[in-house]
């Protein structure tokens, strides 16, 4: 399907006012939108308060200062500690888990009981093997059983043609028991899509299908597409890809997993793509809208946002209707924040909201030119996560920015010196998830040279951090990550790490894991009391 002309949103007014609104006043901690709270929050997110035995930062929140990257970076923590960790070949941009309970009663396909005994997998993505360095030992995803936090263990690698370098695609289907990527190798490889089949024993995904989608022969449509990002409605029925290469959306029919086929492509018209988040019904779709801003255009009210949140009503994908329609519903977009990555729709005390993650900062990324850009319009020069209001789907609201202090401009001096040499990905957001989408206390991030942060959202307008981990910096780069091979001149010896994926937080026990591209997978527990909150749980499947 090609929907441009229909999709293309026409940029009104009120949307320019506030593109407008991000550029001024912005040291007032305030968006457009009250908080009905009588008393403004402040502009950065409160610090978290560390326990005595916690190595915490010694310059501002999320910095890592030039003298301790020049003497090589020993880490940070606060709240967290580690407690296991399976380096490997290293990582890459994206984690997924399967969380697997009572296992003498499972079905092909079908669901799970709740016996408290569970088994906890993991899976994340490494390099292409094109881009790997000399000395790595296995391609492709690694499996791991991190049942033992303190004893993540490897047990398989997969090695299908999306799974050699998945990106940011890779997901696993709870309800379906479902793990899949899109090729998405160099950030673009090709239409194959990969389903594997995690129901009989997670440590040992068996493939169903590692077949190109769009060609005609699937039995789909007929439309090129090229992976990068991806992400399953939550019934498994659906699987939806982002093609940065010709800047669509793609939806991917996965009622059969061993015969995946294209449903529908469609072109939002307004900038490019990246990731996405389904209604629990599938027919909401909370898709971002991958805007650049040079720093010409900070200043410039004639040039209008192209950054931000596209909700799409997706009724028809979701019935499965012939030569299916999507319609834009709401739209919200902004000038302080760029490259958006993905988003997260969940409820917070009841009330439905988007959280939503950016890549680059106000200046359309992180070169030189870039942060000074923004910084010379009074503007973050890092990317952040946000909070959405979307109780009225055509009007959405920001409420919150979850800023910490290196992303105040008013630092900006304090912290540019930090990244003299580095071209991208320095502080700033990646990739998030929640406790909880149901019921939402608690946000995690990795922000690059920022490392893990968790924030409190319980108060969806006045978040707050509770706890970060920053891990040493590697005087090698992994042969498995993108830190230097895809990235030239990024990896410093000694230098912060790139935590960029999504985390996986467990109430019952209190931790979390992730990974960092040179550390590896890394599993952190909380200090006693910090968290989980007594309201937070952790489902399984309902984490991104």
């Amino acid at each position: 399907m090609s929907n441009s002309a229909r999709q293309r949103p026409i940029v009104t007014a009120a949307l320019i006012a506030v593109s407008c609104a991000a550029l001024v006043g912005f040291g007032g901690g305030r968006d457009e939108h009250g908080s009905g709270h009588g008393k403004e929050p402040p502009l950065t997110v409160p610090k978290a308060k560390c326990g005595p035995h916690d190595n915490p930062e010694t310059g501002l929140q999320g910095q890592v200062p030039a003298a301790l990257r020049a003497s090589g970076f020993k880490g940070f923590n606060c709240n967290l500690e580690l407690i296991g960790q399976s380096k490997g070949d290293g990582a890459n941009w994206q984690t997924t888990e399967f969380k697997e309970r009572d296992r003498p009663h499972r079905g092909k396909w079908g669901g799970w009981g709740h016996d408290k005994d569970e088994r906890v997998c993991g899976y994340h993505g490494t390099a292409s093997p094109a881009l790997s360095g000399p000395n790595r030992t296995n391609l492709g995803v690694p499996v791991l059983d991190i049942t033992n936090p303190h004893r993540p263990t490897p047990t398989a690698h997969l090695t299908t043609t999306s799974m050699l370098d998945p990106w940011e695609s890779l997901k696993v289907n709870e309800r379906r028991q479902l793990l899949a990527a899109d090729n998405g190798q160099n950030g673009g490889g090709g239409p194959e899509v990969d389903i594997y089949d995690v129901s009989d024993d997670c440590r040992f995904p068996q493939l169903l299908a590692s077949l190109p989608v769009g060609t005609g022969a699937d039995g789909g449509i007929v439309a090129p597409v090229i992976g990068h990002e991806g992400s399953f409605a939550p019934d498994g029925l659906t699987y939806y890809g982002g093609d940065l290469r010709a800047a669509q959306y793609y939806a991917v029919d996965t009622t059969n997993p061993s015969e995946p086929k294209l449903l529908a492509a469609w072109k939002p018209g307004i900038a490019n793509v990246h990731g996405m988040s389904i209604s629990d019904d599938g027919t909401r779709g909370y898709f971002v809208s991958l805007g650049f801003n040079t720093p010409a255009d900070l200043t410039n009210p004639a040039v209008a946002a192209t950054n931000g949140l596209l909700i799409y009503d997706l009724t028809e994908i979701q019935k499965r209707k012939p030569n299916p329609q999507v319609k834009l519903l709401g739209q919200v977009l902004w000038k302080d924040g760029s490259v958006a990555q993905h988003t997260i729709n969940v409820k917070i005390r009841g009330k439905p909201y988007v959280i939503f993650v950016d890549e680059g900062g106000s200046g359309g990324g992180t070169s030189a030119a870039q942060l000074q850009g923004a910084c010379a319009a009074g503007l973050p020069p890092f990317p952040m996560a946000r909070i959405i209001d979307i109780r009225d789907e055509t009007k959405p609201k920001i409420v919150s920015r979850l800023m910490t202090e290196v992303h105040d401009p008013a630092n900006c001096d304090k912290v540019i010196p930090d990244l003299v040499g580095l071209s991208i990905f320095t502080y700033g957001t990646h990739y998030c998830s929640v406790d909880n989408r149901h019921n939402a206390t608690t946000l995690a991030c990795g922000m690059f040279n920022s490392g893990i942060r968790v924030f409190d959202i319980r108060d969806p307008e006045r978040p707050k951090e509770i706890a970060y981990y920053n891990p040493a910096g590697a005087t090698v780069a992994s042969p498995g990550s993108n830190h230097d091979n895809s990235f030239a001149k990024n990896f410093v010896p000694g230098g912060p790490d790139w935590c960029s994926a999504q985390v996986h937080l467990d109430a019952r026990k209190g931790t979390l894991w992730t990974t960092c591209q040179d550390n590896g997978v890394l599993v952190l527990k909380f200090r006693s009391g910090v968290w989980p909150f007594p309201e937070s749980s952790t489902p399984p499947g309902q984490q991104n």
